[in-house]
């Protein structure tokens, strides 16, 4: 009768073997909470209501995104089962959702959540239970910040980095400019404001002849553009979200205030921002991009908007293809799929992030030519490029060179 010993070896051999043969699930595959053989628990909250719901398409062009995925196979053979919740960009109400997610929905990572005040509120605890909080939608530079927050990471272009570059733009082809600032009361608007400021820098801060800030809460910001046009500025820098960047572009046209007018980026949407404040009222207004335009006819032959455009038809046919947000959540997604795809069989929130942090010139096809995305351990701002654009006619039109921001975290 073999002895208890003989058994042991016998065992341990074939459990060298097992742990050693190629595709073995013991030698190969890794996971942490939210995935299994067939599905990737990815978290995520948007504004679906409240003042920012313009946002909410970002949301639903990434789970018609994930859809096509999960239709053509998933990643490496996983579907995304794509968790998204409303916080009514309302701060308390993001952390509920966000510890629904982690803690009872047990998700990978949380993905794309949008607003600045609304991820600062759980930037703390997303590192704290070593969550990703991935590809954030805000352009807050404090996402940047790998060595004391190493589970946030950014996606879009800083603010700070924006406003630098309307900042040097006014310095050369307008010196002696008065500009008045619109900005929100809170973590973006005052991180926006900052980078306008730093870009000035000491002698042009005293160009700046009033700033008012509005609560995210008000109503209506006519009070303030009414105060700025009596402040005699002839450059206008307006940091709000898209509501009220509408209500800035009409009440100007209704008051007759023709300044300079300087849109940031994240309200540039002609489908949600331009087209409802009127067309007329946005002429000459000047932003900067990152990202195609779908209703610039120079990418009407383009690959990368034609495959935009197919899914847009296709898979989200009730999406407004002028809406901004659309282009942003493909754009976004893609990215968040290529790193799932790097991961392979180690899906594991740590190789999520390391993975996240290792792109080099990598291009999802709505990008603007000549900007990539470029992610190291210790750069967590992918895309740091932007060329300004005037709007003319019913379209953005893109003019100078395509700068890089020079902001760090």
């Amino acid at each position: 009768m073999p002895s208890l010993r003989t058994h042991a070896v016998a065992l341990s051999a074939v459990l060298a073997v097992a742990l050693a043969a190629p595709g073995n699930a013991l030698a190969q595959k890794k996971y942490d909470p939210g995935v299994s053989d067939t599905e990737i628990k990815i978290g995520n909250i948007m504004p679906y209501s409240g003042p920012a719901s313009a946002y909410g398409v970002i949301g639903r062009t990434e789970a018609a995104y994930f859809k096509k995925i999960n239709d053509a196979g998933g990643i490496n053979g996983r579907k995304i089962n794509f968790i998204s919740y409303d916080d009514a960009y309302s701060p308390p109400k993001t952390v509920e959702q966000a510890r629904k997610l982690v803690e009872s929905d047990e998700v990978l990572l949380v993905f794309n959540s949008l607003g600045t005040p609304s991820n600062s509120a759980i930037h703390k605890y997303m590192n704290a239970k070593k969550v990703p909080q991935l590809f954030v939608a805000t352009g807050a530079t404090k996402w940047n910040d790998p060595k004391d927050f190493p589970w946030t990471m950014g996606w879009q272009p800083s603010y700070q980095s924006e406003t630098q570059i309307y900042a040097k733009y006014i310095l050369k082809e307008m010196p002696n400019a008065k500009i008045g600032v619109l900005y929100q009361n809170d973590d973006y608007g005052k991180d926006y404001l900052k980078g306008l400021e730093d870009g000035l820098g000491e002698k042009g801060r005293s160009m700046i002849v009033m700033k008012e800030s509005y609560e995210v809460s008000s109503p209506t910001i006519d009070n303030h553009l009414v105060k700025l046009k009596s402040s005699g500025a002839d450059v206008f820098i307006n940091i709000t979200t898209p509501k009220f960047a509408a209500q800035a572009i009409k009440k100007n046209a209704e008051i007759g205030w023709k300044p300079v007018h300087f849109l940031n980026n994240v309200s540039a949407s002609v489908g949600s921002v331009i087209k409802p404040a009127g067309y007329e009222a946005a002429q000459g207004v000047i932003s900067a991009a990152y990202l195609k335009d779908v209703s610039d006819d120079q990418w009407k032959d383009d690959a990368g908007m034609k495959e935009f455009l197919a899914f847009m038809d296709k898979d989200f046919p009730d999406g407004n293809k002028l809406d901004g947000g659309t282009i942003v959540g493909y754009g976004v997604a893609q990215t968040l799929v290529e790193v799932l795809k790097r991961c392979g069989d180690n899906l594991t929130r740590e190789n999520v992030m390391k993975q996240a942090a290792s792109l080099k010139n990598f291009r999802t096809e709505v990008l603007l030519p000549g900007i990539t995305i470029n992610t190291s351990a210790t750069d967590f701002a992918p895309i740091s490029q932007l060329q300004l654009m005037r709007f003319k006619g019913e379209k953005w039109e893109l003019f100078g060179d395509v700068i890089n921001g020079d902001v760090g975290g």
